[in-house]
């Protein structure tokens, strides 16, 4: 599953840090996600998604070995 995490982050100016805090998880899932090592709980990944004000869909999306 790709992501764009690492360019939502960018733009509000946050860390793995902050956003993990926001979220509820540790810094090292945010960067397992980032590196498409994870792939997120649907309850995360609306979590993660209501932070960046941006439907899930935009942020998380499926490639051809999913």
């Amino acid at each position: 599953m790709k992501n764009t995490i690492k360019v939502e982050r960018a733009k509000k100016d946050m860390t793995q840090q902050n956003l993990a805090d926001e979220v509820g998880v540790s810094r090292q899932t945010i960067n397992s996600l980032e590196k498409g090592r994870y792939v997120p709980s649907t309850i995360l990944a609306l979590k993660i998604s209501e932070v960046f004000n941006t439907p899930v869909n935009e942020i998380f999306q499926l490639d051809e070995n999913d």
